[in-house]
């Protein structure tokens, strides 16, 4: 009887330290170690660094910041999904594989280009529309100076009196000479020849007396073309004075 208890004893002493053994081994294969997860963050040519990337695990809620070379160093665990952000760029989501077993993974995260289209924006730097009136109506332009010079100095009477008073230049008194050497040729050769008189031409009477019917003699034209044209005795004087 005793011999059995003591057998009975010792076996529920074996049971014990068998189950002490068996869940301390699955303890320690139920424990997951952490993994140091390097690598660098970059541009999607993978030539341009993103230095102060944002690394964030959210299941965690911890992360780092990369450094200015885009390089970063982070404990993970297998399974674990990172995700990386950097402005002007979209997220990118690395997960890190769940039968990693090894104490270090790298990687090297590509990130792609967010380019947005804004709508057109028209900035004005004037508040209202009679403002903006008022301002276009004052306003000079760069080349105001010189568009009065020329208006100043392209006036039909400037020009008129400067023709009076601009002498002739050396192509001028020789076509000026070669004219009077010619026109006197002629007058010498139509000497034996009766001088017309228009006072008794019937066509001259003719286009008189239609002119005096249309009322051309009252019209006043003609004397604001005289007042145009410079006087003969214009100076060079009164033409500085003006």
């Amino acid at each position: 009887m005793q011999l059995n208890i003591k057998y009975n004893f010792l076996i529920l002493i074996l049971a014990i330290l068998v189950s002490a053994v068996t869940s301390s081994e699955v303890k320690a294969q139920g424990q997951v170690k952490s993994i140091m997860f390097t690598g660098r963050v970059v541009g999607v040519k993978g030539t341009q660094t993103l230095g102060k990337a944002y690394i964030l695990i959210p299941r965690a809620g911890r992360g780092t910041l990369a450094d200015e070379g885009g390089y970063f160093a982070l404990p993970v665990f297998p399974g674990d999904s990172i995700v990386f952000s950097y402005l002007g760029y979209q997220k990118q989501y690395h997960i890190i594989p769940r039968r990693h077993m090894e104490e270090s993974y790298s990687a090297i995260i590509l990130m792609k280009e967010d380019v947005k289209t804004l709508a057109e924006v028209k900035v004005y730097p004037y508040a209202t529309e009679e403002e903006f009136k008022k301002a276009f109506v004052a306003m000079k332009l760069p080349d105001e100076f010189e568009r009065a010079n020329l208006e100043q100095n392209t006036r039909q009477e400037l020009l008129m009196q400067m023709a009076a008073v601009t002498p002739l230049s050396a192509a001028g008194n020789y076509r000026n000479f070669m004219d009077q050497q010619i026109f006197g040729r002629e007058n010498a050769a139509n000497r034996s020849f009766t001088t017309a008189v228009p006072f008794l031409n019937p066509f001259a009477w003719a286009k008189f007396i239609n002119s005096v019917k249309n009322g051309d003699l009252k019209k006043k034209e003609y004397r604001s073309i005289l007042n145009q044209a410079p006087r003969e005795s214009i100076t060079r004087q009164d033409v500085m004075k003006k």
